[in-house]
């Protein structure tokens, strides 16, 4: 059987090198897609919080979930719940960019229930509250209508001010 070879990034692991789009879909080989962000980034976790935001208001909720999954994956075990709740948040505005209303709705929902936890103690300034709400109010209109949403216009405010 003749297989092409797998993609791979530097370490050997496999990974498409096809280019995306904003909200992280493939596009066929040869088109110009949107940088990737680099995986395994250890950053602080407000500067994890400033570069998520940057990429929630330019309409890239899949980039902010890789970011996002970066400090769930290397942070400290008492915060991983937040950090992979928001990441779930960033993935469910993907999913209802996109058009997926159901995956959308179940994504946002299941990361305000992660972070829920987290509300009384606001670490680094996360406004989990309104977060919440924001996510309530995304789920129900995705559940009334399906229809794709903008992500720029949609992305929540990580942070209050």
């Amino acid at each position: 059987m003749n297989r092409t070879p797998r993609d791979r990034d530097t370490e050997g692991r496999a990974r498409s090198a096809r280019p995306r789009d904003g909200l992280g879909r493939p596009l066929p080989y040869g088109e110009r897609g949107v940088a990737r962000q680099p995986e395994g980034v250890v950053r602080p976790p407000r500067e994890t919080l400033a570069e998520a935001q940057r990429l929630l208001d330019a309409g890239m909720p899949f980039h902010a979930h890789e970011v996002l999954e970066d400090a769930w994956k290397s942070g400290p075990d008492e915060e991983r719940g937040l950090w992979r709740g928001l990441a779930q948040l960033a993935v469910g505005l993907t999913h209802a960019a996109r058009g997926n209303a159901t995956g959308g709705a179940a994504l946002l929902t299941r990361g305000a229930a992660s972070i829920a936890p987290y509300e009384a103690a606001r670490p680094y300034g996360i406004d989990i509250g309104g977060l919440i709400r924001w996510s309530e109010g995304l789920t129900g209109e995705l559940r009334r209508g399906g229809v794709a949403v903008p992500a720029a216009g949609r992305a929540p405010r990580l942070r209050d001010g």
